[in-house]
Parts: C-alpha cells; structure tokens; sequence
C-alpha cells in the first residue's frame, strides 16, 4: 500500500491493531476461543462480529498472534505435553511479534480494500484481486510447516466475487490455517460463509473500557461519561468524536434542541454554514451522525424512561421532556427512519450540506410540535 495513503483498518490517531498491546472489554471472546483451541475444537473459519471500534481487529491480530507463535504438543524433555493456555497474549519481545507489528510476517494474510491503480485512492469495496492472491500466500507459507492466518478486514466490504472466493477457501481450507473475518454487519454477508464459520462477539465496551483503552492510545478527556455515552462502547467512535469536535458539536445541538418545539434559528444557520463548503468534508457526517444519535435516544426515552447517562449538560432534561411516553417514542423512531432515508438520497445526488441539515432540523422542530400537541 502506498505510503501516502491511510490504512483502511487504522483509526487517525490511534495505534493500528496490530500494535495495540492491550485488548479490553472482550475476555468472553478471548476465552471462548481459548476454550475451543484448548478442547482441540479449533474452527477453520472464524467470524467476529461486532460494532466499529470496539476491537475486533486487536482481537483478530491477538489470535494471529497467539496461533502463529504455536508451540509444539508433542511434548517436552521428558514427554509431558505443555499446559494448556490460559491466554491469548504473547510477550512483545517474541521474535514472530517485530515481525506482526511491521506487517510482514510470512504466515500472516491481510485482506482488506486495495488502491484504485487509475484514481490512487482506495476502493470503496474489497475486490476479488487481494483473494486470489491467498492461493500464492498459502503455497509460499507452507514451506516452514507453521500455521497460516489470514485476516479479512473488513468482510462487509467484500464485492460478490470476493465474497465467493472467500467461500471456497472456507470450504476447502488449506491444513493449519485458519481464516478471521471481521464483520460490522454479519447479516450482510452471504448465509454460507456465516455458516461455515464460528462467531465470537464483540460488545461495546464499558465507560471504564472506554476510558482505559483510550489511555492506551494516548488520548486523554474529561467528559468520559459523555464520550461513552455518544461512542456507544466504541473507542473507535470516541477517538473519531475527539478528532473532530464531536463533543462540542452535540452539546450545541442539545443547546439547540433546548426550547423545543422551538428550535434556536441562529444556532441552526450557525451549523448548517459550518457543515458546507471547504473544510467540512468531517464535520457534515459527524453532524448527520449526532442528530441520528440525538433521535435513536428521543426514541429510546419514550420508552425506557430518561437516560442515567448524559451526551451534554441537560441532554437527559431535553429528551425526557420531548420524549415522555411511547406515542412520542413512535414518532421519533419514524422520523429517524425518514431522515436517514433521506439522507442517503440526499448524499447520494450531492444535495447542498446547509440544505440538509436545515431541513432535518426542522423535521424536528415539526415533530416536537406534533408530540407537544398530543
């Protein structure tokens, strides 16, 4: 990959995967395949699911990690067999690891989006190109008799005809290797690749996790409950929210949304400007993202009640007043239904940014004055 252009699978800001020492939040995942690997149950195929950013791919390289340091069960001085591992981390000084963190271990196989060679960019989807080349991996690896792994980041991202070449290395795996397919959405993957593989699940993480792994990655916040809270037990999430003033952005939403069904008309011209033109490119998905996120909770407080847990100072106030039943809920679930609809519509014929984000603002407003009036 070129040097100049990002890593698909690496957050801005944050170490990659692969150099991440520390997994958090995913000891069930990590125990329950220790537990098939310990019970000689080792699957070929492997899917770990999961939300973006709550570690799937440090957890794929700590089992890249772990099988492709294997050692030996065929006894020790004197025969015994080595105990059985009680974990997935291996030292940072084994020798396989230098090699994992710089990206070129023989046995390790990364599929993931390749450069456009005509734009220089990178593709929107994984192509048939980077499978194919598994063939040329498995023959080259075999020759030291280790095992083989090969990670797919993420498996979303495959096109129909990566999708069934992957099917066929699922179905006639090379000996000792095993595949990792990461996935956000394990729904959209084809049934037969979801049923030749054992999933291990990936949850959010907790504010603590959150907060820990963030440290980790040398990102250090005061607002922890409101990153937790808006990440949803995403690091990768809060990390994005941090590059881009996500925290700021939606306490000026709440402080928009604070008079509803009246809504600040300063304050909405004031967003819909800095989300148009030069400079925005981050900002205008981060402000589709938060106002999804603001009508997901509206909707969920109409019926679990007012949330324990605050994105801003009054955010809790707000929804419990603009959301006080489940009628309330109703509508605001349709709505964000509706505008995500249109959004994607939106997007994709280029629509101007400011007129979108006006007009969702006052879809808003409407529906405040509707649930208000009931």
């Amino acid at each position: 990959m070129s040097d100049d252009l990002p890593e698909p699978d690496r957050i801005e800001g944050a170490p990659h995967p692969r150099e991440t020492e520390t997994l958090f939040g995913q000891e069930q995942a990590e125990a329950a395949f220790l537990e098939a690997y310990n019970s000689g149950r080792l699957h070929s195929g492997w899917l770990i699911t999961g939300p973006k950013g709550i570690g799937k791919a440090t957890l794929a390289y700590k089992i890249a990690a772990f099988l492709l340091t294997e050692q030996p069960a065929d006894g020790g001085l004197f025969g015994d067999a080595p105990p059985a591992p009680t974990s997935l981390s291996i030292s940072a000084d084994h020798p396989d690891m230098a090699l994992i963190r710089a990206g070129s271990h023989p046995r390790l196989s990364i599929v993931r989006r390749p450069v456009d060679e005509k734009t220089g960019k990178l593709r929107t989807e994984i192509t048939a190109d980077p499978v194919r080349d598994l063939k040329k991996f498995f023959h080259m690896s075999a020759a030291d008799g280790g095992r083989r792994v090969v990670i797919v980041d993420v498996a979303d991202e495959m096109n129909v005809t990566a999708a069934n070449s992957i099917l066929k290395e699922l179905e006639e795996p090379p000996a000792r290797t095993t595949l990792l397919l990461l996935a956000h959405q394990p729904s959209r993957l084809l049934p037969t690749i979801r049923s030749r593989c054992r999933e291990l699940r990936c949850k959010p993480l907790s504010p603590a996790d959150v907060a820990h792994a963030l440290a980790q990655a040398d990102v250090h916040v005061d607002e922890t409950e409101a990153l937790a809270t808006l990440s949803g037990g995403s690091v990768g999430e809060a990390i994005r929210l941090m590059n881009h003033d996500g925290l700021k952005m939606y306490h000026d939403l709440v402080h928009m949304f604070d008079k509803l069904p009246n809504v600040d008309r300063t304050a909405a011209l004031k967003l819909a400007e800095s989300c148009a033109g030069k400079g925005a490119e981050a900002r205008f998905p981060m402000a589709l993202d938060l106002i999804d996120l603001f009508l997901a909770r509206a909707a969920r407080t109409g019926l679990v009640g007012e949330p324990s847990t605050q994105g801003a100072m009054g955010e809790a106030r707000l929804l419990a007043r603009i959301a006080p039943n489940d009628f309330a809920a109703r509508r605001w679930a349709e709505l964000q239904q509706e505008l995500s609809l249109k959004v994607r519509r939106g997007r994709a014929v280029n629509l101007d940014p400011a007129a979108l984000i006006l007009d969702m603002v006052f879809r808003i407003e409407e529906t405040a004055r509707s649930v208000a009036a009931d």
